[in-house]
């Protein structure tokens, strides 16, 4: 059985650590060289270093706070934000990173995650999947969101992802942007949907508050739609979390998550 991972997110704008609630309502969290020192000692399996301000203030990757960072981990390091070239992700990878995340440069030009994939290998390639709900019209979907979460590309988020892996992406990084930094818990049934629909790895992310809903969503998971008496449509659980809150402000560890995640049947890296 594969080990499932606890990856902590340092959502990066003008140098400093943010959390926001839905995208907006943004608050400073620290600094992110202290913080991902912390979170490397304290067990992480990996680290998620986004650039929110990137994209839509169209300015490069802070290249400077990456090498920093960098510096003081010794687990993987994903790094995104303004990557909008395979000379951006060269640039990203030289200062340190191990994979390079992708969103809205991918959604305006596709081709993007083949010539990153081309250039570095598909296991480089991390497509970041804004999505949310899409409400009326009868059955439930989401839609694709760039630029932040700021704009609506009505791209169904599950044929979207579908097409990425074919063109390259080696991994899934799934933002729920309904449940992004509201602490009730990840979007299971869109976590399930995408599992489903891809055979690369997917990183759950946005809505982390308590401890069980961090092992719930690394769990296997039930379709909640589906009619009484009908095998159970059932995804394998999500390959990784992506916590941020509960780690900044310091309501829990990643300690403290990998052994609530254990006692519940998850097999986790020690």
């Amino acid at each position: 059985m594969l080990a499932k991972r606890i990856i902590p997110c340092l959502d990066v704008d003008d140098g400093r650590v943010v959390k926001c609630v839905q995208f907006k309502d943004v608050r400073d969290a620290g600094d992110p060289v202290e913080l991902a020192r912390r979170y490397n000692d304290d067990g992480a399996d990996e680290l998620s270093f986004l650039d929110i301000g990137a994209s839509y203030k169209s300015r490069a990757t802070l290249l400077d706070v990456v090498r920093k960072v960098a510096a003081e981990v010794f687990i993987p390091l994903c790094v995104g934000g303004g990557i909008r070239t395979v000379d951006d992700m060269r640039e990203s990878m030289n200062a340190g990173a191990d994979k390079t995340v992708v969103c809205t440069s991918a959604l305006s030009r596709p081709e993007l995650l083949r010539e990153m994939a081309n250039a570095y290998g598909s296991q480089c390639v991390v497509l970041s999947i804004d999505a949310k709900r899409v409400t009326g019209g009868g059955d439930l979907r989401w839609t694709a969101f760039s630029h932040g979460g700021r704009t609506d590309t009505g791209i169904d988020a599950v044929e979207w992802a579908i097409r990425a892996v074919e063109l390259g992406a080696g991994e899934i990084l799934l933002n729920s942007i309904d449940a992004d930094g509201t602490g009730g818990g990840y979007d299971l049934e869109l976590n399930r949907r995408i599992l489903n629909a891809v055979p690369v790895p997917v990183i759950a992310s946005g809505g982390a508050g308590t401890l069980d809903q961090i092992a719930d969503v690394l769990l296997s998971t039930a379709s909640p739609e589906m009619p009484q008496g009908t095998a159970p449509d059932e995804a394998p659980g999500a390959d990784a979390a992506l916590v941020a809150s509960l780690l900044h402000f310091g309501k829990t560890t990643i300690s403290e998550i990998k052994k609530n995640a254990q006692a519940k049947g998850v097999c986790v890296r020690w």
